[in-house]
């Protein structure tokens, strides 16, 4: 008994599908592959301390500057504090800080954990304006319980989503 159409179409029909699908599967396996890396998590301080992010991985983490921990070294180094006022982590940062940058507001601050716990970060952003806070950063404050609406909390009441 034979699995083979009896219709010369059909199985030319056939063969195509049994060359093409391993092919597209290999490719579509490569592809996942190459950008299992490539994704960026956000999270806020004490989400990565929950998740055990590992020292290396690529991740975004995002809240308030704490007031009265930026200090700038003669080497261009800017150490600051991210907090969500559940857990607070010590960033290190190389290089020229937005404008809007300062103590008090929302930052997103994307590197990596070295081993010491201290996260370095290859970009920061910083809020836009009064009422925007980027909207990872005002979500996980409001699931968190720390949220403080308006230009004091550093967003908006409405969530963060207005800009001007």
């Amino acid at each position: 008994m034979s699995f083979l159409p009896k219709s010369r179409k059909a199985r030319r029909r056939l063969m195509a599908v049994a060359v093409a699908a391993p092919i597209l599967a290999i490719g579509v396996g490569l592809s996942l592959y190459a950008m299992g890396d490539a994704a960026v998590f956000f999270y806020t301080p004490v989400q990565a301390h929950q998740k055990h992010v590992p020292s290396g991985r690529t991740i975004r983490i995002g809240g308030l500057v704490e007031k009265g921990s930026v200090s700038k070294s003669g080497d261009g180094r800017v150490m600051f504090a991210v907090t969500d006022r559940l857990a607070t982590d010590k960033v290190e940062f190389k290089g020229d800080l937005p404008d809007l940058f300062r103590e008090g507001q929302g930052v997103v601050a994307q590197g990596a954990y070295r081993d010491d716990g201290v996260f370095v970060a290859r970009e920061v952003l910083a809020k836009h304006d009064e009422k925007y806070m980027p909207k990872e950063v005002s979500d996980a404050l409001k699931k968190s319980g720390q949220w403080r609406g308006g230009p004091d909390g550093g967003a908006s009441a409405s969530g963060g989503s207005q800009r001007p």
